[in-house]
């Protein structure tokens, strides 16, 4: 405008209006001269204005009426030059701006008379619109009536007139809003105070706007011109339409253009845009009418319509179709009412309808060949190519995208930019004839239509759902945020009406979406299978993925799922969709039709012969594959779509995600996509069957799409829990589909199910809680599956999952969130009732990973882990009880102390239970070490452990109280600490049974060692249960399997393991167990005795362990016996413990092994050492007043010595009885046994000594004799036997001489009436020395009695089985221990009334008699020793008691105890030497010395038989020989000279005696002398005999020996008798020397010089004799 305004422009437009009124003055001068006039008085004005004013223009302005005054009166001549004239003059001044409003007016009332007179019309449109564009002083009537002008000039008869009269009407209307727009600008910044209107706020009131606005306002809402609308435009169209509504192609042939009959192009154009125009600005005016005027363009889309008049009505529909708010109105105003056309649900069904007619009729241009194809239906479709003359066929170049659909092709056309209506026919304004439609231009905009309505509708709704969300949102926490307001109820009220407002919005989108989804779907999925297009298909499946999450967001389920069953087929090859979809239970739509007002829409299935590039080849996922399917790219791209969907509007899809998985399945399946670690899918080669075929195009895309899935899942973390939910869901009911498929066959399952469900829960791990158990009870279902590959990956699943869960961040953290840590646990526990060993060995893997990496922070979650290991069975192979057993070592080397105490037990428990398993011996024995291991921790963390479990238990006696139940657990009343031990010994007690000897010996080992090393930390009163529960019940169990244990020879030990013929047997093995057992039993009794002795039922526990003890001693197995003895001698060593103050006595002087002093193993607070206590007074004497004695009661003790001394004598008296009958089979005691056996009895006897009485000792005496009876076996001999260079005792003969020596070493020290005792001894002892000559039988046994050294190397290799002792040193030995006792004991009274000396005497008689016949030469010679001995003392004792009588009887027995000794009948062997033979004669002689100096002397008080029998004898042994006869025997006799000399002395030194004091020993001394010299006279006669036979011959030494022997006596005899006293000698006597001397004499002759010499010295003596004194006869008279 600046130009108009620049004083160059002014005095242009001054020079030109100045001329123009000259100009206007010359043509008016003749006919018009007003004219005239007025125009020189304007130029005058003119010229006026410009001198006086500075702002030219305004002034011209103001006075602008009088200015166009000659103007206006010119343009009233009606003279065409004139009035073109004027009208240039009066456009320049409006283009300048300087028209006022009144002005104005009268330019347009003179305008409106020249068109009423119809001049200048060109002229006068082209003023009118310089008017209303240059300025903006034209307003209301003024302004209607310059628009009126114009439409009047509209409908001249002129064609040119018409148009631009059309295009005046258009540009002014335009112009009004143009200004208003402009006007707004310019006071944009004046901020106005709105007048406030009562009434409807909603309509603003007229009086408020400013002048532009009013009119564009008043143009149309004017009331008339709302009436004229309303009331006559309306009618006149609809009136107007009525020949297109009648006409039906193809029904009238004639082609007369008579209007009403046939559709006339541009009316009915015309009619279109304005329905448009109206439906668009005065909907709401005219809301009825535009029911119809839908109704109408709904029809005109019918088929038998012309085809210009339906690409028409589908441009009207488009217009309308982006138009949301429009739709949104409709559908409120019709669908939402009960009795209304559904017109919303109307336009969509017809556009599917019109979409799918135009693939049904073969579409055509022009309206000839319209009818024709109407008339031949016949002519069937036209094939696409032929009609398509701009398709570049150039052989298979790029298709034009287009739609095809059983073979009819329709190419796409771009119509429009996406979300406007650009018409193309619609505006053909000058066109009278209808246009020819180019092939696809309907379907392009129908399709444009679709997409338009759909992005439309959704955005809308979306948007105000989004805005009625955050509303919602922002009110209700604004409303509960501020409570305390006063307003309160105001914001209440306010959000009641949001939420009302948000319920009728909802509910018109619903309703929209109701009616225009099953159009919409019909159209969409026809189109999607015709396309082949991807831009096409891209834009139809972004529709369907738009409208199917608008559904899921409102919560439209059928809907929803519909659309989504749509994607679904079509990413599937074409027939495999319905199989799969059908048996989706949610894809109940898939096969319906929708009904649409009595038209049906068939949902139409993708046909198979879609000209589409296969992509893939793979197989179909069913039971039963057939053949391969194929998929095309367009398949893939539906899928991209489908997993576009599921992964931004997963929160809507509901139940549908089972479609969508179910479908994504198939896919992965087909594509060969296999799951791989974390769950994800990665490209893998297909097991079996044909092997999937790829295409590089989609190799590429394969790590796309596995991406794309996995993205999905991993967006599964920013669902809410109910969309989660459903997802889990849909996920589970996919895999036990999967899994039915896999039922009974081998072949590769399909694993995405379970890989999904895995990568969902490791991304939703911050909320696992809800749900995790869903999610692993499906997987534990996996896990039980037959099919391997499918149970593999559940297990991989919910191992993954629970090391993740344990790994995971959580907040709180698990170590706060105990129920979180042991819900994430709890699946593992219960993978454990699966039965597939694979499963188990993951899950086995999985705790040991745990133990790895969590096993510090377990805590509650101990038990369930613990339990995993511990449900191993036996029968589950080795690998699984490896790895298992793996878990638990590390649980036991490094998290003992981070785990509760109270899990201890469970430790316990599954330690055992791996000792108990007997696939692997290493496992078991390993166990038995870990359980050592435990006790150990125990022992070191006792004082924490036992804290920490108090505190538990009185957490658990509270909650029970509560509840009123009783706490129950195992071992109850012992404090629970007690119980963890007493657990451990239980569950060792239970390997100590085991059927493997090796786990039994380790496990007793560790059970006695445990007891042993840490029994001290148990309460006393725990005691009872370990005697009574573990050890007894132990010991029951092992007697009970030993003693039924099989005999069978067990080959070899699994393998190559050689066995020791020791235990070869099972019985021989159960026999070490029992050993074991029973020893540690015994030990703990020892060591713990002090504990053991304050329980109240100690004594019947020492009864039944004494059981125990005796059944194992009489056992037929000698290791089991032998050790039973050994306990035994264990338990008896047991001394009651004594305090510090307490000095023990003196142990007794008895060989017997002192008790170890137990120093080291104390009792807890008790440092004491244990040694035996003094009798009972004394201990309670010793007690201050304060300190109560403790100790148990001495009779008690006494008590349990004598239950020992009852099993000892049981055992004895069993063991040792000879079995009735023998045979191989037959048991018989070894010698280790008994000699343990009698190694007991010193240490027994110590404690029952003082009851010991003579019955006791009679049963020992038994015992003994048996023990000592027992033979041993031949193979065992040659160890036992004592090779006989020396004569050794075997350690039973010792132990037997031993036990009696502590007998006889206790009668001695102890009171008078012990005694009596002593001769039972004897008894006994005489009884052994009778071994020497006749060993003892056995029973029945046949033994072969190894009788002497000499036949020692046969008998060993003799074939009987048995072999008696040798018993000739046991005798010997016992022989000299009854002298040394006799020593002793000689005087007592009860020795002396039983006859003692005589059984000795009489025992020893038997080998004195056999002398050399004797078993062993040194018996006899012993035998004489020990008689010597004991005559040497008891002699004395006899002659004491002689009085008495108590000896009468052992005299006789002595005489022929002498008699059978010294003149034996048995006859010395030939290999005697002379030494030997002068050594054995010595002993002979002592026998005779014995008798001179104990016998003789004392004859006055010794029987006189036995005298004479002692001179008997004497005189026997000093006389040679009686015979004269030479025989062998006599000469041996013979031999013994030097016996014979002492016989002669003794005899000799008897004979006579000074001493005689009674006539007894006078008689003595005749008697002896009498003998004697008979004996001289018989000796000196056989010599001189001898001497004459034997004539030079020299006689033998002996002989000569002999005489000078006699002679020598002879001598000595005379010489006695001199000095005796005469009255002492009888005159016999004298006579008989005296007879002698004449032999004497006779010997002169003699050879030998020594006997010459004795000769003399005999003969001289004789010279008293020569003169007898007087005395003598008188003597000899007397």
């Amino acid at each position: 405008m600046s130009g108009t305004n620049s004083p160059e422009a002014v005095k242009k437009l001054l020079e030109n209006m100045q001329s123009d009124l000259r100009a206007l003055s010359l043509e008016c001068k003749k006919k018009f001269p007003p004219v005239k006039e007025a125009a020189e008085s304007g130029i005058i004005k003119v010229k006026t204005i410009a001198a006086r004013n500075t702002e030219i223009l305004a002034a011209l302005k103001e006075n602008s009426s009088e200015v166009v005054q000659p103007f206006l009166m010119g343009c009233g001549t009606k003279e065409p030059k004139i009035t073109q004239l004027c009208l240039a003059a009066i456009q320049r001044l409006m283009s300048h701006e300087v028209v006022s409003e009144t002005a104005a007016g009268n330019i347009i009332n003179m305008l409106w008379q020249l068109m009423e007179n119809s001049l200048e019309e060109l002229k006068l449109l082209q003023t009118v619109l310089v008017l209303l564009t240059t300025n903006t002083v034209v307003h209301d009537e003024a302004l209607s009536k310059a628009i009126v002008l114009c439409f009047r000039l509209h409908f001249t008869k002129d064609n040119i007139t018409n148009n631009t009269a059309a295009a005046t009407v258009r540009q002014v209307v335009t112009v009004v809003f143009e200004r208003m727009v402009a006007e707004d600008e310019r006071h944009r910044d004046v901020v106005e105070q709105p007048v406030l209107v009562q009434g409807n706020s909603n309509r603003r009131s007229v009086s408020t706007l400013k002048p532009c606005a009013k009119d564009a306002y008043m143009l149309f809402q004017h009331q008339e011109f709302s009436f004229l609308l309303k009331e006559r435009v309306c009618p006149l169209v609809i009136k107007l339409f009525s020949p297109n509504i009648k006409f039906r192609q193809g029904s009238s042939t004639s082609s007369s253009p008579a209007p009403v009959e046939k559709p006339y192009f541009p009316i009915c154009m015309r009619l279109l845009r304005v329905v448009s125009v109206l439906i668009k600005q005065f909907y709401s005016l005219l809301v009825t009418e535009c029911e119809i005027f839908l109704s109408l363009l709904v029809k005109f889309l019918d088929g038998d319509k012309p085809q210009w008049l339906r690409a028409v009505a589908v441009e009207s529909i488009h217009r309308l179709c982006v138009q949301p708010q429009l739709l949104r109105s409709f559908c409120q105003s019709y669908d939402m009412k009960q009795h209304s056309t559904k017109v919303f649900r109307d336009i969509v069904n017809a556009l599917g309808s019109f979409i799918q007619s135009l693939f049904l009729v073969p579409p055509t241009g022009n309206p000839a060949t319209t009818n024709q194809a109407g008339n031949n239906n016949s002519g069937g479709p036209v094939s696409a190519p032929a009609n398509s003359g701009m398709l570049g066929i150039g052989g298979g170049v790029t298709l034009l995208p287009a739609f095809e659909y059983r073979g009819t092709w329709i190419p796409i056309l771009t119509v429009t930019v996406q979300g406007s209506a650009k018409a193309t026919y619609l505006e053909m304004l000058d066109k009278v004839e209808p246009p020819t439609i180019p092939e696809g231009y309907a379907m392009s905009v129908a399709f444009h239509c679709l997409l338009d309505l759909v992005r439309g509708i959704t955005s809308m709704i979306e948007g105000e759902l989004g805005e009625v969300e955050t509303e919602c949102q922002t009110t209700t926490t604004e409303a509960v945020s501020s409570p305390a307001q006063s307003s309160e109820q105001q914001e209440l009220q306010s959000t009641s009406d949001q939420m009302d407002k948000a319920i009728v919005s909802r509910a018109v989108w619903e309703e929209m979406v109701n009616a225009c989804w099953c159009g919409l779907l019909a159209a969409l999925s026809l189109l999607l299978d015709a396309s082949t297009d991807e831009a096409a298909t891209e834009n139809i499946l972004k529709a369907e993925l738009t409208m199917a999450a608008l559904c899921g967001r409102l919560g439209l389920v059928t809907s929803r799922d519909a659309f989504i069953t749509a994607i679904c087929k079509g990413s599937l090859p074409p027939h495999y969709a319905l199989t799969v979809l059908n048996t989706t239970t949610a894809a109940t739509l898939s096969n319906k039709s929708y009904s649409i007002q009595g038209q049906s829409v068939m949902m139409i299935s993708p046909s198979s012969e879609s000209h589409q590039q296969v992509v893939a080849v793979g197989q179909p996922l069913a039971v039963q594959p057939q053949g391969t399917v194929m998929l095309t790219s367009k398949n893939i791209q539906c899928m991209r779509t489908l997993l576009n969907l599921a992964h931004c509007h997963g929160a809507v899809l509901g139940t549908s995600w089972q479609l969508v998985l179910a479908t994504l399945q198939h896919l992965v399946w087909i594509l060969g996509l296999k799951p791989s670690s974390g769950g994800a899918l990665k490209p893998g080669r297909a097991v079996e069957g044909p092997s999937t075929v790829l295409t590089t195009a989609v190799m590429t895309d394969l790590p796309v799409i596995s991406n794309i899935l996995s993205r999905l899942f991993e967006s599964s973390q920013y669902l809410d829990d109910v969309s989660l939910h459903h997802l889990i869901n849909a996920l589970c009911s996919l895999s036990l589909e999967a899994m039915d498929m896999a039922y009974g066959n081998n072949k590769e399952p399909s694993l995405f199910a379970v890989a999904k469900l895995l990568e969902t829960g490791l991304v939703n791990m911050h909320r696992i809680e809800i749900l995790w158990r869903p999610l692993t009870g499906h997987l534990l279902e996996v896990c039980q599956h037959p099919n391997s590959r499918m149970r593999e990956w559940g297990a991989e699943a919910l191992t993954s999952l629970i090391k993740a869960g344990l790994t995971f961040n959580h907040d709180p953290p698990l170590s706060q969130n105990q129920r979180l840590q042991l819900l994430l646990l709890n699946p593992l526990k219960e993978m454990s009732s699966v039965n597939h060993p694979d499963i188990r060995l993951k899950q086995l893997e999985c705790v040991l990973q745990i133990l790895q990496s969590q096993g510090d922070s377990l805590g509650p979650g101990w038990p369930l882990v613990l339990g995993v290991m511990g449900a191993i069975r036996n029968d589950q192979g080795e690998s699984l009880i490896r790895t298992a057993f793996q878990c638990l070592q590390l649980v036991v080397t490094d998290f003992l102390p981070t785990m509760p105490c109270t899990c201890l037990q469970i430790v316990v428990d599954v330690a055992g239970s791996f000792g108990l398993h007997n696939q692997e011996l290493n496992i078991s024995l390993t166990s038995i070490g870990l359980l050592w291991n435990i006790s150990d921790y125990f022992f070191q963390r006792g004082e924490t452990i036992e804290k920490e479990l108090n505190n538990e238990e009185a957490a658990q006696q509270k909650q029970a109280e509560e509840k009123g139940v009783v706490l129950n657990r195992p071992f109850h009343p012992a404090p629970p600490f007690d119980c963890l031990w007493l657990c451990l010994y239980a569950k060792l007690g239970e390997l100590c049974v085991d059927p493997r000897p090796a786990v039994r010996k380790s496990a007793g080992q560790t059970l006695f060692s445990t007891i042993g090393a840490h029994g001290t930390l148990l309460q006393p009163s725990t005691w009872h249960t370990v005697i009574w529960k573990v050890l007894f019940h132990l010991l029951d169990r092992v007697r009970e399997s030993s003693t039924t244990a099989d005999k069978e020879k067990i080959e070899s030990g699994g393998g190559n393991i050689l066995i020791h013929h020791s235990r070869d047997t099972a019985e021989k093995q159960w026999a070490e167990t029992w050993v074991l057992t029973l020893a540690g039993v015994a030990r703990i009794f020892n060591t713990r005795r002090y504990l053991l002795q304050p329980l109240g039922d100690f004594s019947r526990a020492w009864d039944v362990l004494l059981d125990h003890i005796q059944s194992a001693a009489l056992s037929k197995n000698n290791e089991v016996s032998l050790a039973a003895l050994k306990s035994f001698q264990e338990i008896l060593q047991i001394v009651t413990p004594v305090r510090d103050s307490d000095k023990p006595e003196t142990p007794p002087a008895v060989n017997v092994p002192v008790p170890v002093l137990l120093g080291s193993i104390s009792g807890p607070g008790l440092n004491r050492p244990f040694v035996r206590t003094d009798s009972i007074g004394e201990r309670l004497g010793r007690y201050s007043s304060s300190e109560p004695p403790v100790v148990t009661d001495e009779l008690e003790d006494l008590n349990l010595w004598w239950a020992a001394w009852n099993t000892w004598y049981r055992v004895g008296s069993e063991s040792t009885k000879p079995p009735i009958t023998f045979d191989k089979l037959t048991f018989i005691p070894s010698q280790p046994f008994l000699t343990a056996l009698i190694q007991i009895f010193p240490a027994l006897y110590q404690h029952i000594k003082t009851g010991f009485n003579m019955d006791d000792l009679q049963k020992l005496g038994v015992i003994l004799h048996s023990a000592v009876s027992v033979p041993i076996s031949s193979d065992a001999s040659p160890f036992i036997l004592p090779s006989y260079t020396e004569a050794v005792l075997t350690s039973l003969q010792e132990a037997v001489l031993t036990a009696l020596d502590v007998l006889q070493k206790a009668i001695c020290i102890g009171p008078e009436n012990m005694q009596i005792m002593y001769p039972a001894i004897f008894d006994q002892l005489l009884a052994f020395v009778e071994f020497s000559c006749k060993p003892p039988q056995y029973g029945q046994l046949e033994t072969k009695h190894i009788a002497n050294a000499k036949y020692n190397q046969i008998q060993l290799f003799a074939p009987a089985e048995w072999v008696a002792l040798n018993y000739v040193p046991f005798a010997e030995r016992s022989l000299e221990v009854v002298v040394d006792l006799y020593q002793k004991t000689a005087c007592h009274k009860a020795v002396v009334n039983e006859k003692v000396l005589q059984n000795i005497i009489k025992t020893l008689r038997v080998p004195l008699s056999l002398k050399y016949s004797c078993p062993s030469e040194s018996t006899w010679k012993l035998a004489v020793s020990s008689l010597l001995k004991v005559l040497s003392i008891g002699l004395p004792v006899a002659r004491q008691h002689a009085s008495s009588g108590k000896f009468d009887s052992m005299w006789p027995e002595l005489a022929n105890t002498f008699e059978d000794f010294l003149f034996t009948k048995s006859i010395p062997p030939d290999n005697l030497s002379i030494q030997e033979f002068q050594r054995n004669e010595s002993i002979d002689v002592e026998v005779v010395q014995l008798i001179s100096t104990e016998i003789l002397p004392y004859a006055n008080f010794i029987p006189k038989e036995f005298v004479g029998q002692i001179m008997t004898m004497l005189n026997k042994g000093s006389i040679h020989s009686q015979s004269s006869s030479f025989t062998e025997a006599e000469i041996d006799i013979r031999l013994r000279e030097e016996f014979s000399k002492m016989c002669f002395e003794t005899l000799l030194q008897f004979s006579f005696s000074n001493k005689v004091t009674t006539p007894q020993e006078g008689y003595i001394s005749r008697m002896a002398l009498s003998v004697l010299l008979k004996r001289s006279q018989d000796v000196l006669h056989r010599y001189i005999e001898d001497e004459r036979l034997s004539g030079k011959c020299p006689l033998p030494r002996q002989q000569v020996t002999e005489i000078i022997f006699v002679l020598k006596a002879v001598s000595t005899l005379i010489d006695s008798l001199k000095k005796t006293q005469p009255e002492n000698v009888d005159g016999n006597t004298w006579a008989q020397v005296i007879a002698l001397y004449p032999t004497l004499v006779e010997c002169i002759t003699c050879s030998s010089s020594e006997v010459c010499s004795a000769l003399k010295e005999a003969l001289v003596p004789f010279k008293d004799f020569m003169q007898p004194p007087a005395s003598k006869v008188q003597n000899g008279e007397s």
